[in-house]
């Protein structure tokens, strides 16, 4: 506690760190500092100056509470503690006067702009501001920027904040945007009218304080006061970032993101935040049977009748998709298992071990990627397979932590030292001799779906394993599917993989599973929410709710367990999973022993303790793989299409432009110059 410094708050006396700024010791007091420009996430700009404060016996004149560490204040004459006033006659009129500088060009788009009801601005203005302007002059203009087709732009609202340009260039890592000219000339804009190159943009929406850039697709389509709010988990990624989806009336209009330091601080990538118009297309909604090759609707009666008609006294496999939350895996496992069948969840061939949760989650938390000192990343690409997590490396990076990389050599926004692309890269770094004073070092070793997804994935697998022992470092699986280290929990895995569960099998009941091919033969009954590749290929179709219209629980990458809730219900007959995989079981005369989601959270609960748990990430014992030789093959990154990885994707008109954009953008040749 000695190293604390002791201040006086507008009469509260606080101790703190003496390396914090002023807004920062206010928040510690309680005491709300009006600001701009400042944001918790990024580097301090101090150009807004309203968070001025008076500091008792310092200069004449306010001070800019972002930019001056408590450790800068001058103590009182005898040595007592600095006194700091952020209510004072001088601050009152200090903001006065900034607020009425900041509102000489703004236009009055109040009643017709989209930040109407969310606009830092419009609040400051009513609770600093005065009712009147001594300005006269013409207000200035600007041209909107073409950032793309996700942020709407009106740069005549523009304050010069900053923080767009921060947040692209310290956490995106893009050099986009910037600022141009000086005094009235001053303009923020993009670099050769460039659209931004980034899966992380969206988040300059929720940054700025005022209306200048604001969501291309939810314009004008919703007032916040009109929307319900539901607190969820994303299933885009296998982070589960913290999100909100805010919906009017059934419809999803807009997904935010919300504070969660341990997995996505405040940031959420484009697809999670824009994806919500695929929810609205190409939906099943009522269940189908196939007749003379085609498929024709059907009750549920029906339908459930012909599914069970064909499952009985066959061979059964169940195939669990990305999407399914962990309740229908487990559901799906005791049904198909009670069968005599196998399920599998690792449809992408991933050789994730069965039953050592060190070999699939790891024992790394997200969070320790920000104290690390070393990153060694194994076949995967996260400025793809999770946005939110790179800028995280990123970030740990730009604190010094030194990168490496084995396999494909891409742009991952920060620089790092690439050992090579093929396997005998990670068998020289494996087997090296690592010296004790690197074995001190806080370190990570990542491992990404695209290197163990090939036949040697396992002993891939182990090598990441050695080095990470080797190295004296944590390990991280990165994950790809939300559903899969959930599914792996509960057992939904079959010895010998996808080929061993569907071999010889008569049925397979595809639970969401639109990533993968099934043969010509098999019976398929396809459970899930969108017409994808799946329900193409389906003989029943049993229309499922999508992640937003169920409760769910959804394990993270790191073997979290989150609990996504409803924000709305499937449209038409459309029903939750896993009541259709009980209702099921019922028609085959072996009925799952729950009636209720409680109920069967509560079985799962009692199997798989752990998962209990909410929002804890459970400590896994080092179970290492016995190392074997690898085959001679590059390592191939797992996603190659960022915007369309699943049905709900590849449903949203938005992903598919986006899609062609990046494509697009990777063929157009650039200039030399």
């Amino acid at each position: 506690m000695s190293n604390l410094r002791k201040i006086i708050i507008d009469d509260i006396e606080v101790e703190v760190d003496p390396n914090l700024t002023l807004i920062q010791a206010c928040e510690q007091a309680g005491v709300e500092v009006p600001r701009f420009c400042y944001h918790e996430r990024l580097s301090i700009a101090g150009n807004c100056r309203m968070c001025l404060v008076e500091v008792v016996g310092g200069p004449p004149k306010p001070a800019a509470s972002c930019a001056m560490q408590v450790k800068d204040l001058r103590p009182g004459p005898n040595g007592e503690p600095s006194v700091v006033k952020t209510n004072s006659p001088m601050v009152r009129r200090a903001r006065e006067g900034v607020m009425e500088f900041l509102l000489i060009n703004h236009p009055l788009d109040c009643p017709i702009c989209d930040q109407g009801g969310e606009c830092d601005l419009q609040d400051q203005a009513m609770a600093f501001g005065v009712d009147f302007s001594r300005y006269r002059e013409p207000k200035r203009s600007s041209e909107d920027l073409n950032l793309g087709p996700l942020v709407s732009t009106a740069m005549t609202r523009c304050i010069s904040c900053t923080r767009c340009v921060r947040f692209t260039s310290e956490v995106a890592g893009i050099t986009q945007m910037g600022q141009t000219g000086r005094g009235e000339d001053a303009e923020i804009t993009s670099y050769l009218n460039m659209t931004l190159d980034s899966n992380l943009q969206g988040n300059i929406i929720d940054l700025c304080p005022v209306g200048a850039l604001t969501s291309k697709p939810y314009a004008f389509t919703a007032r916040p006061w009109e929307l319900t709010k539901t607190e969820s988990i994303d299933v885009m990624d296998a982070l589960g970032s913290n999100i909100r989806v805010d919906t009017k009336g059934r419809e999803v209009m807009r997904i935010l993101p919300r504070n969660h330091d341990g997995v996505n601080e405040e940031w959420i990538s484009d697809k999670t935040r824009f994806v919500w118009d695929g929810l609205r297309r190409q939906r099943l909604d009522v269940p189908y049977i196939r007749e003379g090759g085609k498929l024709r609707k059907a009750s549920w009666a029906e339908a459930l009748a012909a599914a069970a008609a064909a499952i009985k006294g066959r061979k059964v496999a169940g195939l669990v998709g990305d999407l399914a939350p962990v309740e229908a895996a487990y559901s799906l496992k005791l049904l198909v298992e009670g069968l005599g069948g196998s399920v599998e969840c690792r449809t992408d061939g991933a050789r994730l071990p069965i039953g050592n949760r060190y070999g699939y989650a790891g024992n790394a938390t997200i969070e320790d990627i920000d104290s690390a000192q070393m990153i060694q990343l194994i076949g995967t690409n996260p400025r793809v397979e999770a946005p939110v997590l790179n800028a995280r490396i990123r970030k740990a990076w730009t604190k010094g932590a030194e990168i490496g990389l084995v396999g494909e050599a891409v742009d991952l926004t920060y620089r790092y030292a690439h050992f090579g692309t093929d396997r005998a890269a990670l068998e020289s770094l494996s087997s090296r001799k690592i010296s004790e004073e690197t074995k001190a070092k806080r370190s990570l070793v990542i491992v990404g779906q695209g290197a163990i997804r090939e036949a040697d994935g396992a002993a891939v697998l182990a090598h990441a394993m050695k080095l990470a022992e080797n190295s004296n470092s944590k390990l991280l699986i990165l994950h790809t599917s939300a559903s899969r280290v959930g599914a792996m929990d509960v057992g939904a895995v079959t010895e010998g993989g996808l080929l061993a569960a569907t071999e010889g099998a008569e049925v397979i009941f595809n639970l969401g599973a639109d990533e993968v091919e099934i043969a010509a033969g098999p019976f398929v009954i396809y459970q899930g929410s969108h017409g994808d590749r799946g329900a193409m290929r389906a003989d029943v179709i049993l229309p499922g709710a999508a992640w937003t219209e169920e409760n769910g629980l959804f394990v993270n990458t790191e073997g979290r367990p989150q609990l996504a809730m409803r924000a709305g219900f499937a449209p038409g007959e459309g029903k939750e999973n896993w009541a259709i995989l009980r209702a099921l079981s019922a028609e085959l005369g072996a009925a799952l022993p729950w009636d209720s989601l409680a109920s069967l959270r509560q079985a799962l609960i009692a199997a798989h303790p752990h998962l209990g748990g909410i929002d804890q990430v459970s400590a896994n014992a080092v179970q290492t793989l016995p190392v074997e030789a690898m085959g001679k093959a590059t390592f191939r990154n797992a996603i190659k299409d960022f915007y369309l990885t699943n049905p709900i994707a590849r449903a949203s008109q938005v992903m598919a432009d986006l899609s062609a954009m990046a494509k697009a953008r990777a063929e157009s040749p650039m200039a030399a110059e």
